[in-house]
């Protein structure tokens, strides 16, 4: 199918539409680079705190424990909508990857836990109520992801929904490209 206009050549349907998918992409990618703009490479920001379980955690020691491996941080809020959407993807990802989560923006340890317990959440969490751990990663929003290789590097970050095939080969990459 074509299109016209009078006094113009006729132009295909699909060339149209390539252009206009063309420009989507190149504006979702801007606006992706320009919420990730303060996001850190390098080597990952360290932190330490306590689980909602009671467990310590310390990120050094946490990669120490997972030699050779990706590990996934993943920064959600109980209020984050597009959260809930992925948390199927993070209960399958953390069966089989190391994998820990920071609550941020949504209360307190317990109240945390409590959330997590009502909608069946089984991750290792970090309370981040006052989103320290948070802003040390520089996002702009929720849901996100960062990728640590086994060199202790950054290797990938995201904001956003992200698929559990995505997330898994962003994983098997840094392991892959890290060893």
């Amino acid at each position: 199918m074509t299109e016209t206009t009078p006094g113009k050549k006729a132009t295909p349907r699909w060339r149209r539409w390539g252009l206009e998918a063309a420009i989507f992409v190149v504006l979702f990618a801007a606006f992706q680079a320009w919420q990730m703009r303060h996001t850190p490479h390098g080597p990952a920001p360290q932190f330490a705190g306590q689980q909602i379980d009671d467990q310590a955690f310390d990120l050094t020691i946490w990669r120490q424990q997972h030699p050779g491996q990706a590990l996934l941080i993943y920064f959600w809020a109980d209020w984050c909508g597009v959260c809930k959407t992925t948390s199927g993807s993070i209960s399958n990802i953390s069966a089989d990857e190391p994998v820990i989560t920071v609550a941020m923006q949504s209360g307190a340890a317990e109240k945390v836990a409590e959330t997590m317990r009502q909608r069946e959440y089984t991750w290792p969490t970090i309370a981040d109520p006052a989103s320290e751990i948070f802003r040390q990663y520089g996002f702009q929003g929720v849901p996100a992801f960062v990728i640590v290789g086994p060199d202790g590097n950054i290797s990938s970050t995201a904001i956003g929904y992200t698929s559990e095939i995505g997330l898994r080969l962003r994983l098997w990459w840094a392991s892959r490209n890290h060893s």
